[in-house]
């Protein structure tokens, strides 16, 4: 059973059946009414909460729906769509992405025609080259999309200029409209007529709403709307996290030089999640001594309140509280933070697996474990698969746990010492705790337990990504020719990989290795129908999950290549090779027309200073030939006057 305690107004929409229709003034423990027991079991990825809607999506990419709806009962939907990776719910709006980077939304101002229907807004980006999606952010009424070219789209309404155009010019918009380019992260929230993006340098942008200053531009911009997107000065020193936006206000998380976390907020005081009792023009600290010496782990701004997880296991909690949704048992606001007290949660030993997120007169504390990518959860897998193990521990009880070493080396400092400092510290941990050790040096995520992580990161290489560790395995092939245990062969030649590998990259090789009955340790693949070059590019992707530099990709290797994707099932991985064989084919293309267009202008360069030399040379012959004429001329007149 899911942990999910609920508190605020069971109403627009009713999300517990058999409570009262209003304010429910204690936390309750969340059931989901109308599903079966398989259901039940599920793990809660992510809750996503506004006025009119609920979704929540659990771990195995399905999602339910609660909607305002005239139904009494306000039963839960299934959403038909499979395999969703995020939610996001405006006041008005929906949106959901799936990992093939498909988008869709729902929203009166999206589809007025039918607003109550999904429909798939990635293919009306004109710009093909920009219909990767790497994320999406509900506002109020409109929803924000970035691309994996670092370019932000918006869709909806702009009536306050939240898509960063003039709202007299553009009310609003049914298809994605280009915002700004290079944007590293985007920033709204289910209530705000605001946005921020943020670009890889660290330069915060805002457009939209601002009657109470919620963008943060300081007190003497009094424009109700700001209306085209503009940059916000005095942000904070430190690394910019996170901003969460409600109706009137905005917090900020700042990470400083010490790794330590604060936030920062601005707007208007009153009845709003701003953790002070005065407006503030700019981002300013949020003082409280409830979390001055505690790590924030998780904090959600809702339409005006507030909620903020800290690693000692404390709720904080400030704004309106008219319907409970602070969980303080009383309909008291609070304009400065507060701990409530919540009943004993279930598995409160691991606290970094807790979430907070905030809705309109709502909220959830919701117990989530960490998510991996792709490759890290394959290399998991890996680890609890004894079969593909090759090196053993001893825990303090004298079990053995057994590891990767190609895995080991990599995720490790290069010393060799460093596995035998993981020995003597496995040899004073329990099994469940040497479990977890291992899960976080296979993922590099130190959420699994950061006390456990405190004592290792200083013999593993915590700033390394996995894509970078698998690379440097295949940089140093030759050294690791003993550790590849699967063969390709192709026109009577073979090639080795480790099976880890090919299982991070292929649904056709996870399949096949991972299967509990089938015994594939001598199976062999031919690739014979690949060219030297589409394998040349196959085999460093299946690496590095790149298309290697100097090779010129032609219609001719992406059409072999897209036949290859199918066939072993390459699509999962984001970016899948297709995708960059396009995009690696559109930049050659788009680098030989420019350098087309350089040599043409470079040709009519040299032929227009030709030509100019050419009139320069008919100029001064011209003068010589005037010259002669006058010296001629003068001449008979000298020879005629001295004949007189």
């Amino acid at each position: 059973m899911n942990e999910i305690l609920f508190f605020g107004l069971n109403k627009n929409p009713k999300i517990i059946k058999n409570e009262p229709d209003t304010i429910t003034k204690i936390s309750i423990q969340f059931k989901f009414e109308n599903e079966n027991e398989n259901e039940n079991e599920k793990q809660i990825k992510q809750i996503s909460s506004s006025y009119f809607g609920t979704i929540f999506l659990f771990k195995n990419g399905k999602a339910i729906e609660y909607l305002n709806e005239n139904d009494s009962n306000q039963n839960p939907h299934k959403i038909q769509i499979e395999n969703i990776q995020k939610v996001t719910v405006g006041y008005r709006n929906e949106a959901i992405l799936t990992p093939e980077r498909n988008v869709f939304v729902k929203g009166e101002d999206i589809n007025p025609n039918n607003p109550n229907k999904f429909i798939n807004i990635s293919r009306l980006i004109r710009d093909t080259n920009d219909r990767i999606i790497q994320d999406i952010v509900s506002g109020r009424d409109s929803i924000y999309l970035l691309t994996s070219n670092q370019n932000v789209y918006g869709i909806g309404s702009n009536q306050y200029s939240q898509l960063g155009f003039d709202s007299e010019i553009l009310k609003k918009t049914e298809n994605p409209i280009l915002m700004m380019k290079n944007v590293s992260k985007i920033f709204s929230g289910n209530t705000s007529a605001h946005v921020f993006l943020l670009n890889p340098n660290q330069e915060l942008f805002g457009s939209g709403y601002n009657d109470s200053r919620q963008l943060g531009l300081g007190e003497s911009i009094k424009e109700i709307s700001i209306k085209k997107l503009t940059q916000i000065q005095n942000i904070p020193k430190g690394k910019i996290i996170d901003i969460q936006c409600g109706y009137s206000h905005s917090i900020m998380l700042i990470e400083n030089e010490n790794s330590k976390r604060k936030l920062y907020s601005c707007g208007y005081y009153e009845y709003n999640g701003l953790g002070k009792n005065e407006d503030t023009y700019e981002f300013t600290e949020i003082k409280s001594y409830l979390f001055e010496n505690d790590e924030i782990l998780d904090y959600s701004v809702g339409s005006f309140h507030t909620l903020i997880l800290t690693e000692n296991g404390k709720i904080i909690v400030f704004g309106n509280n008219g319907y409970c949704q602070l969980g303080t048992g009383d309909i008291k606001d609070q304009l400065i933070p507060i701990q409530t007290e919540l009943p004993k949660l279930r598995f409160n030993e691991n606290i970094y697996s807790y979430h907070v997120s905030c809705g309109f007169q709502k909220s959830f504390l919701y117990y989530s474990p960490p998510s991996f990518s792709n490759l890290e959860e394959d290399l998991i897998k890996l680890f609890r698969r004894k079969e593909f193990c090759d090196i053993s521990f001893k825990t303090e009880n004298g079990e053995i746990i057994e590891a990767h070493k190609l895995i080991l080396k990599y995720r490790l400092n290069q010393n060799q010492n460093q596995i035998e400092k993981l020995q003597e510290i496995i040899s004073k941990k329990s099994i469940k705790e040497s479990n977890q050790i291992f899960e976080m040096i296979y993922s590099n995520n130190s959420k699994i337990n950061p006390i456990l992580y405190s004592e290792i990161k200083e013999i593993i290489n915590s700033n390394e990504k996995i894509e970078e560790t698998i690379k440097r395995i295949y940089l140093n092939e030759n050294e690791n020719e003993n550790e590849k245990d699967f063969i390709i062969e192709r026109k009577e030649k073979q090639y080795k990989f480790p099976k880890l590998i090919l299982i991070m990259r292929s649904e056709l090789y996870r399949g096949m290795f991972l299967s509990v009955t089938n015994d594939t340790s001598n199976k062999v693949t031919d690739y014979s129908e690949l060219s030297n070059k589409s394998f040349q590019i196959f085999e460093y992707w299946i690496y590095s999950n790149q298309i290697k530099n100097g090779i010129q990709i032609t219609q001719e290797i992406i059409d072999e290549l897209e036949i290859g994707i199918d066939y072993f099932q390459l699509n999962q991985t984001n970016p899948n090779l297709f995708d960059l064989l396009i995009k690696k084919s559109n930049i050659q293309n788009l680098n030989q027309n420019l350098n087309q267009n350089q040599n043409q202008n470079q040709n009519q360069n040299q032929n227009q200073n030709q030509k100019e030399k050419e009139k320069e040379i008919e100029k001064e012959i011209e003068k010589k030939l005037i010259l002669q004429i006058e010296k001629q001329i003068e001449k008979k007149k000298t020879d005629k006057c001295g004949f007189c």
